[in-house]
């Protein structure tokens, strides 16, 4: 019975399975009842009962407790219980692979790597990915290890690569014959396909998909790039994420360029001083002169009669690249665009923000009708109430850019 409900589970028919074991409460039962409550999407009874289920085996059954771990730090990946003891999932692969449980051992690297992925490590997350060759894997596995790379291609901006991995997804998700998996293949494929960013130059925008902001990024173009918040030509980029007037007068004179802007705009926007008086002047020089300094590698700043002008070294033009939507808070709807609900803790952990400063976030978010909660205290779950937002937010998570 157990064996019979083991196949139904590796074959997507979850009632079936729970059918055979939903009135057992042995060791195998119960983790199989785990692993099933959670693709019910019951996270909380399922962490319960593979919890259980690890004691129940014991230090005498290391193989079978291995793979409760290895399921529970799946649910806290699904869950984004981020804090989840990274330590535990290593240790359970260890012994899978010692065991010769190669597939589970790769699964736990593919969390692993899934985990680095979503928190913006993205050369860790790279080098779990060249521990493995997916070649020997069942298809299932083939195909997780395929979304993974075809992440990592998307989150890097290398479309061409992640059109490769999402074929090959695709192609083992087939081999494979679960339907749920085929499903995920096609919902990361949308990504490349729906509105990046916006490109504004000379007073006109218009949308660009991710191939064409990589292209973009490619050219001699100087971009200040609204999404990770830094200016940057080519490979050589100016982080200005922690330096929030100076992107923002970036930003004006970017959007302004070939004119200059003048100074009661940058005023009000940098400083929103209603007027350019001579404190709110000479505090814009101070601003001015540290922007200057910081762009030095790749272009100059100058003062004009009306105000100030943006002067790239090489660049042959100055374009903005902005969100696919304005609004503040970017950041934090791009995780919870992905569609699961995130606590605090765990956006702040990804964000490497504080905990306050994204509760303050989630709660601007909340009251302009962009996210919700379910929950109370600890428990407390955010979610965003855009269930089909209609662009892609790869460029609002936080990772390097390419070439810096």
């Amino acid at each position: 019975m157990i064996t019979a409900a083991a196949r139904a589970l590796a074959a997507g028919d979850v009632l079936g399975a729970l059918n055979r074991v939903a009135l057992r409460d042995d060791a195998p039962a119960l983790a199989l009842r785990g692993i099933a409550m959670a693709r019910l999407g019951d996270l909380v009874r399922a962490r319960t009962l593979l919890r259980s289920a690890a004691r129940a085996f014991g230090a005498r059954e290391p193989v079978a407790r291995a793979r409760c771990v290895l399921a529970e730090a799946e649910i806290a990946l699904v869950s984004r219980d981020l804090g989840w003891p990274a330590s535990d999932l290593d240790a359970a692969r260890v012994t899978l692979a010692a065991h010769g449980e190669h597939a589970n051992a790769a699964h736990a690297r593919h969390l692993q790597a899934r985990r680095l992925l979503l928190v913006g490590q993205l050369d860790a997350a790279q080098l779990v990915l060249d521990e493995l060759d997916p070649a020997p894997l069942p298809p299932a596995t083939r195909a997780a290890h395929a979304l993974v790379v075809a992440g990592l291609a998307v989150r890097r901006l290398r479309t061409g690569e992640a059109r490769v991995a999402l074929d090959e997804a695709a192609r083992a998700a087939r081999d494979a014959g679960i339907p749920a998996l085929s499903a995920e293949v096609q919902s990361a494929g949308q990504a490349l396909d729906a509105p990046a960013a916006r490109l504004i130059h000379a007073g006109q925008e218009r949308v660009l998909l991710l191939h064409e902001v990589e292209a973009l990024f490619a050219s001699r173009a100087f971009v200040v790039d609204a999404c990770r918040h830094a200016v940057r030509q080519g490979p050589v980029s100016v982080p200005l994420a922690t330096r929030p007037v100076l992107f923002v007068l970036a930003r004006a004179l970017g959007e302004a360029w070939p004119a200059d802007a003048g100074r009661d705009a940058l005023v009000a926007r940098a400083f929103r001083g209603k007027q350019a008086d001579e404190s709110y002047r000479a505090r814009l020089r101070v601003e001015i002169g540290r922007l200057r300094t910081l762009l030095d590698p790749l272009a100059n700043v100058a003062a004009t009669q009306r105000g100030f002008v943006l002067q790239p070294h090489r660049a042959t033009q100055v374009v903005v690249l902005g969100p696919p939507a304005e609004g503040e808070h970017g950041e934090v709807l791009a995780f919870l665009a992905d569609g699961e609900s995130w606590s605090s803790s765990a956006l702040a952990l990804a964000l490497s923000a504080s905990q306050r400063t994204v509760q303050r976030a989630l709660e601007s978010l909340a009251a302009a009708g962009k996210a919700q909660w379910v929950g109370h205290g600890r428990a407390r779950r955010w979610m965003t109430t855009q269930s089909a937002p209609g662009f892609t937010t790869a460029l609002l998570l936080p990772a390097s850019l390419p070439g810096v």
